[in-house]
């Protein structure tokens, strides 16, 4: 073993890798392939019915853990707590770090009281989108589980970053969120359970709301955050937006109608 190989070594024990996973068969092994250095790699997986797990069992620095599905910020806490190291990189079953990206938080030198913001680089139908507010896009993802954790918001989650510093990595993250209009339509789903599940108590809906939401979103994403510069791939995505605003709202409306039922 070279020089080399024993400085990635002693890295490589300070940092597990947290990746969590449901039917992610598309696009596991390019994310697994991107962390091989790293000596622990926790899939923590909900569920799935695919290849998703066959492919894993490959990777000899992989572990499969087993979860049913519960909102994202505690899913991802759980996921931690099972690591064997402090230090937790956190990423997503369709992210893949780049070569750079993954050298660099090898050889970082990690900080008290510090977490580590990555730049991503989100991908649709093979093209870089810089438009529909996708870039640029910016995500703490590398932090020590002692000091901080993720928030327990059922989407869209963060690491708290109260009383840290925050430092950015120069390398990126590639995302590929969607590899075809299904992939849309089940986030889209579920992001709308997930949301009504949340608010319900907290806001108030109506059908109004859901479709003056709906066109908000199209229109910021396709006009004012230029997705119509970058053609079909734009206007897809700008359209996903609106639908998803209008589906969230729609749906925290039914449960708000639901609730009343109940009541009465």
């Amino acid at each position: 073993m070279n020089a080399e190989d024993n400085f990635f070594k002693t890295y490589n024990f300070m940092i597990s890798v947290i990746i969590l996973s449901c039917n992610n068969e598309k696009t596991i092994q390019a994310t697994l392939d991107s962390v091989k250095l790293f000596s622990e790699v926790l899939l923590f997986d909900t569920g799935s019915k695919d290849k998703t797990l066959e492919i894993a069992k490959n990777y000899s620095n992989v572990k499969i853990l087993s979860s049913t599905f519960i909102p994202f910020g505690k899913l991802r806490n759980i996921a931690a707590s099972s690591a064997t190291n402090d230090w937790i990189l956190s990423i997503d079953s369709d992210e893949v770090l780049s070569k750079s990206l993954e050298n660099e938080i090898l050889n970082l030198p990690l900080k008290e009281n510090t977490v580590y913001k990555i730049f991503r680089l989100n991908f649709y139908n093979g093209k870089q989108i810089k438009t529909c507010g996708w870039y640029p896009e910016k995500c703490i993802r590398l932090y020590n589980r002692n000091t901080t954790s993720f928030n327990t918001a059922f989407v869209h989650e963060g690491i708290n970053i109260t009383n840290h510093k925050v430092l950015e990595l120069k390398y990126p993250l590639y995302h590929y969120p969607y590899e075809d209009v299904e992939a849309f339509l089940k986030k889209m789903s579920l992001y709308a359970a997930l949301f009504a599940e949340e608010n319900f108590l907290l806001k108030k809906s109506s059908i109004f709301k859901a479709v003056s939401h709906g066109v908000f979103h199209f229109l910021r994403s396709y006009l004012f955050r230029l997705g119509f510069i970058q053609g079909k791939e734009g206007f897809i995505i700008s359209w996903y937006q609106g639908t998803s605003a209008f589906y969230k709202y729609l749906k925290l409306w039914e449960k708000g109608q639901n609730s009343k039922i109940v009541k009465n």
